[in-house]
Formats: structure tokens, C-alpha cells, sequence
């Protein structure tokens, strides 16, 4: 029994084909309401349920048997059978089923769809009352579980589809050429040779059919199945008969002799070659009938049962004796067992003439024997060879006559190769290197000269510094004068150019220092001379000036310092209350002592610049960094900005180089503001970090000392600081800079 091709079910599905959700299936001969019958506010519902017997439960049950025994007379189906017996083609065995239904049961629409063997589609080869367009436009695949057809088909039910009036009833009815008309589903039944569904027949009717049509889908299914399978056996004659064709015209056409025997050595199928060699007439030549008896008894030999069984398929050697002209001719010879379902077992061979290999193969066998002792010798005269070179210290390559490369030893190697994992540089490298030599050897190449001198612009494959090479390059020639190879040596100059370039250097240096010792010699002793005398007159002035500045300075400044830095404690009321009076006479004390104090100072800068040691400080960098989220501070403005432009001025005196830094800080655990002035200036050692906040106090109390003052400033902004409530701290290191900072508690306003 064939194996089915309609596929099981997906998986979730039962075995047993299931009657579609995508459509209501009832089986033919159940009661059915007419169109006209159906009220409007019903709508559509499908078909009723199916009872128990597979009719409408409102209708009858033996109504519903008595229409399923409703028998078609015989006179009719006998004329059914005669026009199927006339028929051979399966077109016209269904077109004529389909008419016979309009005559007996008025479907005048109709169609009939059968499964080829071997397919897996539904395939429509009949129509009736339809357009021709339905035979190629409408199949049906027995893949999809999902159509009500297929089912149908593969639970041979004969199914009914009412007429469609709603969107959502067409989605629960199969496309069909029927549209949205009514239309019954009748599989055909199972035929004597298979139990695979031949086909089904839709017809478009408005109500099943009641008669019993279960003989005519048998009839025409065994009909249209024997069709199907005359028609394959045809084909398959003919296809059998177009392979025998072409496989006659293949082995013809191979010029190797192919041949089938049986068992008892028969010959059964051979090629043209083949029948050559072991087929001869009576009328032919006695001694080609010799040579192909001959030929057959050794074939048989080679062919034996036993001769088999010991090699299998494997390639045998058959000598064999050519019925033309005598000759011996070697074959080798390939044999396979085959099976033959109407001859039994049987043995295929192919023959191959191997009489000219085997002669070339003895050739060539002879020509490797003299090869390997040619290698064996050139392997001995390439290893003295390396060995030679590759003891050379310079690089040495040899190029053939083509100019490409056939040997070099290892510092050629380094020069010419690419290490491995080379970067594109290093690629770069020896890529200019193979240029440049290849230049050399052309050019040598051309030239009839069997020796060459030159000059080559290498670089150095590993580091890209520049190396000059001396090339000697020397032609080997063979006994008739031909060219076979150009030996170059590579000698590296870089050592003596660089040892050159360095005693022309020296020669060139000692010649110009000779030159220039003998001008400076004269000069010099003119020039000591005259400078002896003048350093003596300028130190003694200068000796002169200073004591005078110093003095001046000390004299000057020191009582002028002291009458300011106690006019300034009055002003600000260390020593107690002053009345406004008396304030406004102290200002002006406080004013005109300044003015002097600059006035003096400005005579000391004059004096400063003209011995050139008046220090510029154009190069400090000052930032400042202020938060913007400060919190509001209340105090005295104007003591807050004193303390710091004092602290500022001290960090711009005491940084020659670097910057200076004004910077705030919040402390909101401490509840106060740090207000810091760092510099990267002279810094103060840690014994004098409290010394400095002394009156007139000052760490260089010389007459000579760099920076000017009165020793008062850190003292009053110490005094300040307490009076509103905060402190002055300092962070230094000498040579490092240091860091004043101002500490004000955060008070609201009073």
C-alpha cells in the first residue's frame, strides 16, 4: 500500500480530521430551510447543528433516511458508465460526469478537482457552467489543514457551504470560484489500487442533495484514478525509453570500452569499443576471431567470481590483444557488482587503455630515478654553497637571468624580507629596497659588463636610518656563454662616511679654532688691559653709591616708617578714641608722610634702575575663584578690604615668578568664611611664621635688604582681624609660596 501523502495533522490537532472552525460543515442530506423560509432578524447563523444521525434536529429522522435511500435509475446510470468507458483522457471523463449531473440533478455549476499522483495539490481538470480561466487560477493544497476542503478530502465528508451575506460569514467559508454563492463539498471514495483520496467535486447548489450519489463518486473516482495511472505508466514508458536512449548515446561516446555481463560471463550491453574488442562475425578474419576468443577467455578470468570477491572494485591490470593488428594492449580494468530486478546480478566494467601511460610511467619512473640523484647531488652543492654564504658577514643575494631572486643569506634576509607581524613603515622599507636593487640589477642585466661597481641607497628594514651601500655585482655564466645567475655583494659604507665626515669635521674645527686663538689672543690682551682700569674705577664708584643709598635709605625711611605705622594705629583707634579734629590733622600727617615716603622711594628706584637691578614682576598670574553660592557676610567693609589688599600687596612683593591666588571658601559646618591670598613667592620658614606678626618687625632688618616696609602691615591685619571677630592663619614652606587666610564668622545682620 502506498504511503499517503496527505501530511498529519499539525501538531494540537486530532488525527481524525476535525470539522474547520473557519466555516459551518454539515453532511449532505440534512434539512435545511430554504432562502425564502429564513426570517430577516434570524441574520446568518450557518448551518444547524448536526443530530445524531447527521440531520437537522427540527426535521424528521426518517425523512432525512428516506432521502439519503432515494437510488438514481439504472437506465440513467448506464448511460453515466458509457460515456466513462469511451473516454480516455481525464479532461473528458470529468466533463462528461459533470454534465451527467445537470441532466440527472440540474447542477448547472460545477467543478471537479483530482490529486495527480505524487502531488500534494488539488488540481481542477473538469468545470461545468464556469469560465475556462478556473483550470489554471484555483488549486487547492493539502498542506493547509486550515481549508475545509481539505479536510473534507481527507475525512471524505461531503460538506455544504450556505450562501455568504456578512463580512465575518466569508471568513469562515474556503476561496472558491463560487464566491459568496452556496456550494456542497463530495469527496470522491477510495479505488481498488490506492486509499488515498482521488479527488472532490464542488457543486454549486442552493440545498444539499438529497439523492444517494455515493455510487457516481465511486465510479468516477475509479475512472479518473485509472486514468491518472495509465497516464503515469506512460509516462514513465516514455521516460524509460528516452533514458535507455541516452544512456546508449553515453557510453558510445566514451572512447573507453564499457560492458555489462551476467553471472556466467554473457555479455549483455557494450559500448562500440567494447564490441571491438570481444565481438567478432563469422565473415571477419580467422585471426581476428582469435584475438577476440582470446580476449573474451581473459576477460571471463578477470571476471570470475573469485577474481572479485578477492579485489572488490578495485583497479585490476587486464592485457588484452588488439584484434586490428595483434598488439598488446593494457587495460585497467574496474569492475562493480549491480543488481538487475529482470537479469539478477550482473557486472559492470569499464576498460581503460593504459598502454601508452604504462610506457610513459616506465618513462617517467627512469627520468625520477636520474631526478633524484640530480637533487641529491645539487642538494650537496647547495648546502657547501649556504654554508659559504651564509659565513659572509655583508649581505650577498643571487638573482637569476630574469632578475628575480634565488638565494641570500641572513643579513640579506634583514634587508629584503619582512619580519614577522612588519608594520606598514617596516613594509615601506623594504618595498624602497627591493626597488633600488632591482634598479642595480637591471641595469646590470643590459649591460654586457661581467662585473659592476656601484653605489646603492638602502635603508635599514628595522629602524628606517639611511644606509649607503657599496654593490659588486659579478655575472655566472654557463659552458655555452648563457647567463644563469648574477652574484651581488653588499658591502655597508655607512662606518667609513661617517668616519670621514668626521675627520673633515675635526680638520675644519681645528683650522678655525687655530684661527680664531691667534685673533683672540691680541685682542684679549688689549681688552684686560683696558678692562683692569675701568673695573677699578667702577667699583670704586659704585662702592661710593651704595654706602650713600644705604645710608640715605636707612636714615630717610626708618623714622619716616615709625611716624606712619603710629599714625596709622591712632586713625584706626588702637590707642582709643580720637575726636574728628584731631583725626583730620593726623590724615594729613598720615598723607604727606606717604607722599614723602614715595618721593624717597622713587629716588631709590632711580638708582635702581640705573645700576640695573630694578626687579620687573610682568609675568605673575592672579586669579581669583569665588564661588557664587556664597552666604551674605556683615562686617566693616572697609577693614575687610584693608586686610586683604595688605595681603595681596605682601604676595605680589614676595613672588618674583609663578601667580597669586584670591580664593573664598564657606564653612557651613563652622558656620564662618575663609578668605585665602596664595602666592608661589619666597615663602617663610616655620620658626619665623609667628615673628612676622610683630610691630616693626621684619625678617631682613639690613640697610641693603630687597624689599621695602615698615614691618607693621601683618600687625595691623592681625589687629583688624580680632576686632571683627576672626583670625589670621598662614601656611608656608621656603621656596614654595604661602597661604594667608582670613577667617570671618558667618552673623546675620544686626
Amino acid at each position: 500500500m502506498r504511503k499517503s501523502l496527505l501530511k498529519t495533522p499539525p501538531s494540537g490537532l486530532s488525527s481524525r480530521p476535525a470539522r474547520p472552525a473557519a466555516a459551518a460543515l454539515v453532511a449532505v442530506g440534512v434539512g435545511r430551510k430554504r432562502q425564502s423560509e429564513r426570517s430577516n432578524a434570524d441574520g446568518y447563523r450557518g448551518i444547524a447543528p448536526v443530530g445524531a444521525n447527521g440531520a437537522d434536529p427540527a426535521a424528521p429522522v426518517n425523512t432525512v433516511e428516506n432521502a439519503e435511500n432515494v437510488e438514481i435509475d439504472p437506465a440513467i446510470r448506464l448511460r453515466l458508465l458509457e460515456a466513462l468507458v469511451s473516454r480516455a483522457d481525464i479532461a473528458e471523463c470529468a466533463q462528461a460526469g459533470l454534465q451527467w449531473l445537470e441532466e440527472t440533478l440540474g447542477v448547472s455549476r460545477s467543478l471537479c478537482m483530482v490529486r495527480p499522483i505524487g502531488e500534494t495539490s488539488l488540481v481542477v481538470v473538469g468545470t461545468h457552467g464556469m469560465s475556462s480561466e478556473v483550470h489554471a487560477s484555483f488549486s487547492v493544497s493539502l498542506d493547509d489543514w486550515n481549508n475545509p476542503l481539505v479536510s473534507a478530502v481527507a475525512g471524505r465528508q461531503r460538506l455544504f457551504f450556505p450562501a455568504a451575506h456578512s463580512a465575518a460569514d466569508r471568513k469562515r467559508r474556503p476561496a472558491t470560484p463560487f464566491g459568496d454563492a452556496p456550494f456542497q463539498v463530495l469527496p470522491f471514495g477510495a479505488t481498488r489500487f490506492s486509499d488515498e483520496p482521488v479527488g472532490v467535486l464542488l457543486l454549486g447548489i442552493d440545498v444539499p442533495v438529497r439523492t444517494n450519489l455515493q455510487w457516481f463518486t465511486s465510479v468516477v473516482g475509479q475512472k479518473l484514478d485509472q486514468i491518472l495511472r495509465q497516464d503515469m505508466l506512460a509516462e514513465g514508458d516514455r521516460r524509460q525509453g528516452r533514458e535507455r536512449g541516452l544512456l546508449y548515446s553515453i557510453i558510445n561516446a566514451v572512447t573507453d570500452p564499457i560492458l555489462l555481463t551476467d553471472t556466467e560471463g554473457r555479455l549483455l550491453i557494450a559500448n562500440t569499443r567494447a564490441l571491438t574488442l570481444f565481438t567478432a562475425t563469422e565473415e571477419e578474419s580467422e585471426g581476428r576471431r582469435s584475438a577476440v576468443r582470446m580476449n573474451n577467455m581473459l576477460l571471463s578470468s578477470a571476471l570470475s567470481s573469485k577474481a572479485i570477491e578477492e579485489t572488490g572494485a578495485a583497479r585490476r591490470e587486464l592485457l588484452l590483444v588488439n584484434p586490428i593488428d595483434g598488439s598488446d594492449l593494457v587495460f585497467e580494468l574496474l569492475s562493480t557488482v549491480t543488481e538487475d530486478p529482470r537479469h539478477g546480478s550482473g557486472v559492470v566494467s569499464i576498460l581503460r587503455n593504459v598502454t601508452d601511460l604504462r610506457r610513459a610511467s616506465e618513462e617517467i619512473e627512469e627520468g625520477y630515478r636520474k631526478m633524484r640523484m640530480a637533487e641529491a647531488q645539487a642538494r650537496a652543492e647547495s648546502d657547501r654553497l649556504n654554508l659559504i654564504i651564509d659565513s659572509v658577514a655583508d649581505p650577498i643575494v643571487v638573482t637569476d637571468a630574469a632578475g628575480g631572486t634565488s638565494l641570500m643569506n641572513e643579513p640579506a634576509e634583514r634587508l629584503f624580507t619582512l619580519p614577522p607581524h612588519a608594520t606598514a613603515m617596516e613594509q615601506r622599507w623594504v618595498q624602497a629596497n627591493d626597488a633600488h636593487f632591482s634598479s642595480f640589477i637591471a641595469g646590470m642585466l643590459v649591460s654586457a659588463d661581467r662585473r659592476r661597481i656601484g653605489e646603492i641607497g638602502l635603508l635599514d628594514a628595522r629602524t628606517g636610518e639611511a644606509m649607503p651601500v657599496e654593490a659588486i655585482a659579478g655575472k655566472i655564466l654557463s659552458d655555452r656563454g648563457e647567463l644563469t645567475a648574477v652574484v651581488t655583494i653588499l658591502h655597508d659604507r655607512r662606518e667609513a662616511i661617517e668616519k670621514a665626515r668626521l675627520y673633515e669635521q675635526l680638520k675644519q674645527a681645528s683650522d678655525e679654532l687655530e684661527r680664531k686663538i691667534q685673533a683672540a689672543t691680541a685682542d684679549i690682551a688689549q681688552q684686560n688691559e683696558l678692562l683692569r682700569r675701568q673695573a677699578i674705577e667702577l667699583e670704586q664708584a659704585s662702592a661710593l653709591k651704595s654706602q650713600f643709598l644705604a645710608n640715605m635709605s636707612h636714615e630717610f625711611r626708618t623714622p619716616l616708617n615709625a611716624m606712619l605705622g603710629y599714625t596709622s594705629m591712632l586713625l584706626q583707634g588702637v590707642a582709643g578714641a580720637v575726636d574728628v579734629p584731631i583725626k583730620r590733622q593726623l590724615s594729613r600727617i598720615e598723607s604727606n608722610g606717604r607722599h614723602l615716603l614715595t618721593i624717597i622711594n622713587e629716588i631709590l628706584d632711580i638708582s635702581r634702575i640705573e645700576a640695573g637691578r630694578m626687579p620687573l614682576r610682568s609675568k605673575l598670574a592672579i586669579t581669583i575663584d569665588v564661588p557664587k553660592d556664597l552666604p551674605p557676610l556683615w562686617s566693616d567693609r572697609q577693614k575687610v578690604k584693608q586686610i586683604l589688599l595688605n595681603l595681596l600687596s605682601n604676595a605680589l612683593k614676595f613672588t618674583h615668578q609663578g601667580s597669586v591666588k584670591v580664593s573664598v571658601r564657606p564653612n557651613s559646618r563652622e558656620r564662618v568664611l575663609q578668605l585665602s591670598v596664595s602666592d608661589t613667592g619666597i615663602g617663610i620658614a616655620p620658626a619665623d611664621q609667628e615673628k612676622i606678626f610683630e610691630d616693626f618687625r621684619q625678617l631682613d632688618n639690613t640697610p641693603t635688604r630687597p624689599y621695602g616696609g615698615t614691618g607693621l602691615g601683618l600687625s595691623i591685619c592681625r589687629r583688624l582681624a580680632q576686632m571683627l571677630d576672626g583670625r589670621i592663619t598662614v601656611q608656608s614652606e621656603l621656596s614654595r609660596g604661602s597661604t594667608f587666610s582670613l577667617i570671618l564668622p558667618i552673623k546675620g545682620r544686626k
